[in-house]
């Protein structure tokens, strides 16, 4: 008998990109959404495709929201998506062969293509990206307290899929700034309370060197230079990124004594 799949998610304001991923699941047994407190129309529409949408606020943080979701889950199966993410034909019919049958492991990577001002990166570590999303209900749960890049933490060995996951989540350059500035402010609200190093060498190492060996590792080394001047954007951004939330952790704890 066909095992069930449950597709969990967690928004606010997502009406621009809901009807493009609601779309790609479809065909799965139940959608789960819980919501912190959407103001547009992200409500109606997530109904609209007979998702099921709870309201959970304030916001406790990302891998904690993401726990709710799974946790109103029904399926044998968990598929966690974000709102920008869009699972390919390719990987929508891999997953329905894989819920056919006894599958061969209880948790899979799912490889993931990520847009970047309507540019596919394949370079530069940001290919083939792959995310621990789908797993058997009861067997994963994100760290908590950890920021937004919360994983799935799984005992056992996972497979590997190999159809991609599609993350369009940034068309224009603003709301890729917009969305670094808010990741690097929340990771350094976290590495805030770390005992602080005296050393100027740290400092210079976390807010300059490591930013600029990020660049070059990624850009040079990793082949980043392939995906053109979207692919140079990226990793300049990308590592200002890593000097800000370093920065960010120093004035939060500076602020503190």
């Amino acid at each position: 008998m066909p095992q069930t799949l449950s597709v969990a998610m967690i928004t606010k304001n997502e009406e621009a990109n809901l009807p493009r991923t609601l779309s790609s699941v479809r065909w799965a047994d139940e959608i789960t959404i819980v919501d912190c407190g959407s103001t547009d129309r992200t409500a109606s529409i997530a109904e609209s495709f007979g998702a099921k949408v709870f309201v959970h606020q304030p916001f406790p943080g990302h891998g904690e929201q993401k726990n709710v979701a799974i946790d109103h889950c029904t399926s044998d199966w968990v598929l966690l998506l974000d709102a920008d993410e869009v699972i390919s034909p390719e990987l929508a019919e891999e997953i329905r062969k894989m819920l056919a049958g006894p599958a061969a492991h209880d948790a899979y990577w799912i490889p993931r293509l990520n847009l970047f001002l309507g540019r596919w990166m394949r370079h530069g570590g940001f290919y083939p990206d792959r995310k621990l999303r789908l797993f058997r209900r009861g067997s994963a749960r994100l760290s908590e307290g950890v920021g937004p890049h919360s994983t799935p933490q799984f005992a056992g060995k996972p497979g590997v899929l190999r159809g991609d996951m599609l993350h369009c989540a940034y068309p224009a350059l603003a709301p890729y700034i917009e969305h670094m500035n808010r990741y690097s402010t929340e990771m350094g609200k976290l590495a805030a309370p770390n005992k602080p190093s005296r050393s100027i060498f740290a400092f210079l190492w976390n807010v300059v060197l490591n930013p600029a060996a990020t660049f070059g590792w990624n850009y040079f080394f990793r082949l980043g230079f392939l995906d053109g001047r979207e692919g140079l954007l990226l990793h300049v951004y990308h590592s200002a990124y890593v000097s800000w939330k370093y920065a960010k952790a120093w004035e939060q704890r500076r602020g503190a004594k």
